[in-house]
């Protein structure tokens, strides 16, 4: 009885399985061709490609107002080191907030840029 089963599940599984490989290999082969794009990939590969092009505008602006792990002094007569680490890394939490929902309501690149500037104030 049991070599039965595993024989009807061998059969299912050659006629069935046959059919998800062409299909499958169908699909990859028109994702290399550039023939075939999802709706999901194509929203999440645009989001993500406007995120970064944003993120990467207003880098040079970030580092000229939060420096990244820079001591400095507080004051002429002070020794005692300042770490802008943290200011550094809150602030970029509050610009690729401000990227993305400004990116989520369809604003453009440049838009989402000085949304994320004017989120932190630069």
């Amino acid at each position: 009885m049991n070599i039965i089963n595993r024989l009807i599940s061998k059969i299912i599984q050659f006629f069935l399985g046959s059919e998800y490989e062409r299909r499958s290999s169908a699909m990859a082969k028109e994702k290399e061709a550039g023939v075939y794009v999802g709706e999901p990939a194509t929203k999440a590969r645009n989001f993500e490609d406007d995120y970064h092009a944003a993120t990467n505008m207003l880098r040079m602006r970030m580092d000229r107002s939060f420096p990244d792990n820079f001591h400095a002094r507080l004051g002429s007569g002070k020794n005692s080191p300042y770490d802008h680490g943290e200011d550094r890394a809150l602030a970029v939490d509050t610009t690729s907030t401000a990227i993305a929902l400004a990116l989520r309501n369809g604003a453009t690149v440049k838009q989402a840029a000085e949304a994320g500037a004017e989120s932190v104030g630069i």
